[in-house]
């Protein structure tokens, strides 16, 4: 009898093509709101531990409200068989539409054959959802003629120029692959992407993965703008889970932008990750007044200088040339306009009794050319946070749009 990830015993497959579609709740767009048990009782989506519907045209973890943990993993593919690398996707999906529903993989983790492996690795047995979503993407590499694909790789899927400054970890960057699972649990996002690595064993393996916390952007837009490492808000500006006018504009890939072999990207985005390395030391014995002026902010309130609060439109020829809102504004830069939902990260110290810590960066755009690289190449150039962080990681992925049902699966409309 065949066991491991790849299994294709009957009744495995049943169970999993049962259960891939069940939703325990609804919510709302945006998903500011859930109905939890019997659908009559709407609570506050971030109390509720309900969970957010798999299935759209969008992938969920893009506009959806941002959950308070993630695990994100790059992956790369080690197999050159194409069907291979199909059937894991087939069973990813599968897997991800139970884990986002709060339901086991395939058999779950007990009551199968003593002789085999579970089907799930159980740590979040007992959990709820806590919102869990599983957000898939295709980098560069994979449209590399390994599996018949260089056609089909996007016109908008550049490899990212090397901006002043950097100084990526090659071991940090890159990916054939990527998942990002986020969910206000942190074991239930880690539960997700262990359970995929697991299944993907044989056909994929984990380049580098990012654990993240205290979400460092929102795209709910009458909640609290959090606080980056620094101590300062982000992501005011931010695109909202509910602007679909916006959404449509910065982050969605449209018809007519997916031509060619791209077509398969439309409803998509294009996802940037960036590692950065925050110098916490230095910035804690600099002046509260340079601070804010490298911001362009002030730190109680978040309002640009001048105004009084934080969603007071920025009076840009007042701050400073050099000042991170200024040079990061719209305005500074044709428009370009970016959906933003980062996590701040530590992991431990570099052996010189220093904070590894920073921004893990994620920045979805409708276009990396006209989002994300014309803002980083006027940052890179002049910001004066640039004193106090730099870049070590940093990878580009193709977002596809989302799972319609149970018959459809990630990246189909690439594969087809």
């Amino acid at each position: 009898m065949t066991t491991g990830p790849h299994a294709a015993g009957p009744a495995r497959r049943t169970v999993l093509a049962a259960g891939g579609g069940l939703a325990l709740g609804a919510a709302v767009t945006g998903g500011a709101v859930a109905l939890t048990g019997g659908g009559d009782t709407a609570a506050p989506v971030a109390d509720s531990g309900a969970a957010v519907p798999f299935h759209g045209a969008h992938q969920a973890g893009i506009a959806t409200a941002v959950q308070d943990r993630l695990h994100f993993a790059a992956f790369d593919v080690t197999t050159d068989d194409r069907e291979k690398l199909v059937r894991l996707l087939k069973e990813w999906t599968r897997a991800a539409e139970r884990m986002t529903a709060g339901r086991e993989v395939g058999d779950g983790a007990h009551g199968g054959l003593p002789e085999a492996p579970p089907d799930d690795t159980g740590e979040a047995l007992g959990l709820k959802p806590s919102r869990l979503t599983l957000t898939i993407g295709f980098g560069p590499s994979l449209f590399d003629g390994r599996f018949g694909l260089k056609d089909r790789r996007p016109g908008a899927l550049v490899d990212l120029p090397r901006f002043p400054g950097d100084n990526l970890d090659p071991a940090r960057s890159g990916g054939d692959l990527c998942v990002q699972a986020c969910a206000d649990d942190p074991q239930v996002a880690v539960h997700a992407v262990r359970n995929l690595a697991r299944i993907g064993f044989g056909t994929v393996s984990v380049r580098w993965s990012q654990l993240g916390f205290g979400k460092t952007s929102s795209t709910t837009p009458d909640a609290q703008t959090p606080r980056n490492l620094f101590g300062f808000k982000d992501g005011t500006r931010n695109v909202s889970g509910d602007d679909s006018a916006g959404l449509d504009k910065h982050v969605w890939v449209g018809a007519k932008d997916a031509t060619g072999g791209g077509a398969w990207m439309a409803g998509g985005s294009y996802l940037v990750a960036r590692r950065i390395r925050m110098n916490v030391e230095t910035w804690d014995r600099t002046p509260l007044a340079e601070q804010e002026d490298v911001f362009g902010r002030d730190k109680k309130e978040g309002a640009a200088v001048g105004k009084a609060k934080e969603h007071d439109e920025p009076f840009l020829k007042a701050l400073k040339p050099d000042s991170h809102v200024r040079l990061a504004h719209p305005d500074s830069n044709g428009g370009a306009t970016l959906l933003r939902r980062g996590y701040s990260f530590t992991d431990g110290t570099d052996g010189l009794g220093r904070l590894d810590a920073g921004l893990f960066f994620l920045a979805y755009q409708r276009d990396v050319r006209s989002g994300f690289v014309p803002v980083q190449t006027a940052l890179a150039r002049s910001d004066a946070l640039n004193e106090y962080i730099q870049h070590v990681g940093s990878a580009v992925f193709a977002v596809p749009p989302g799972v319609r049902d149970t018959d459809d699966w990630w990246g189909r409309g690439l594969f087809s």
